[in-house]
């Protein structure tokens, strides 16, 4: 199966542009590309269900993990297990990009946003 990216319609999310490939498609896993402007944050969440995996794409974000900090650069991997809070944000002054991995596949109803 081929999904091309002029068939994926952004939608934003606190300022975070994210494009959802896998968007109501029956699949194991799920796979997003997010573009993270100058200064947009994340807020704080974790997962009942999904470990995530961000690769870095562009640019470069500052994670919190469980309070540890992590800097997440273009080709670098950052790994959130089911459970771990954690928010991110892009405090320079350039726009970052990540791949986002979702396994088991995203499910809404089982993020919890804390902020």
């Amino acid at each position: 199966m081929k999904i091309e990216q002029e068939s994926v319609t952004p939608f934003n999310f606190d300022g975070l542009e994210i494009r959802d490939y896998t968007a109501d498609r029956s699949s194991s896993s799920s796979f997003a590309e997010i573009t993270v402007p100058a200064g947009v944050r994340h807020r704080l969440a974790w997962s009942r269900r999904s470990d995530k995996f961000y690769f870095g794409l562009q640019g470069r974000l500052r994670f919190m993990v469980d309070d540890q900090a992590v800097e997440l650069s273009a080709g670098d991997l950052c790994i959130i297990r089911k459970g771990d809070r954690f928010s991110y944000e892009n405090r320079t002054e350039r726009v970052a990009k990540v791949l986002l991995v979702h396994t088991p596949s995203f499910d809404l109803s089982q993020e919890v946003i804390e902020e």
